[in-house]
């Protein structure tokens, strides 16, 4: 085979195999690759539980409308976690375990997500993963005050997430 047709087959190849696995590329990170990241080490699994809003997110989850997940606790480091995510075609329900691996960490559906910061009465929380990938603002109303979530915008900016990123979720 031809260099340059092996070449393009690869660029035909590739892209095929990715769509086949079922999981979008993630590519795009919204946060500074060497900036510092930090989880609450004081986190409560049990006050975490609850209903949250999506707020605030980074990357195209923000076009589907009002997104939620309510988080039930299942062991005291475990939770079910239901809601809506964003897809290709809408907003979609999910199911899935989670599993507090350390302060402030939790895995969900394989990801790990830091809670970086949960304001003193659980009423809105920033979550992220380290690589970037993703990151939301929760609150416990789909319209949160003014100040708190002035307070998570500048979290997320602490811990390297890229301020013009963020975009509110629409008819929250």
């Amino acid at each position: 085979m031809h260099r340059l047709s092996r070449g393009l087959a690869l660029c035909v190849i590739l892209p095929l195999l990715a769509a086949c696995s079922g999981k979008a590329p993630t590519d795009t990170a919204y946060r500074a690759q060497g900036a510092q990241i930090s989880s609450n080490a004081l986190f409560d699994p049990a006050r975490f539980a609850d209903v949250w809003h999506v707020v605030g997110a980074y990357g195209a989850e923000t076009s589907c409308g009002p997104l939620a997940e309510t988080w039930v606790l299942t062991g005291p480091q475990s939770y079910q976690v239901t809601g809506t995510r964003c897809g290709p075609n809408g907003a979609r329900a999910f199911v899935a375990p989670a599993q507090v691996t350390g302060p402030g960490r939790i895995t969900r559906d394989g990801e790990v997500l830091w809670v970086m910061w949960v304001d003193a009465d659980y009423r809105i929380a920033v979550i992220g993963t380290p690589d970037g990938r993703f990151g939301r603002i929760l609150s416990r109303s789909p319209r949160p005050r003014p100040d708190l979530l002035t307070a998570a915008r500048e979290v997320l900016d602490f811990n390297g997430y890229d301020p013009a990123g963020l975009r509110m979720v629409a008819g929250g």
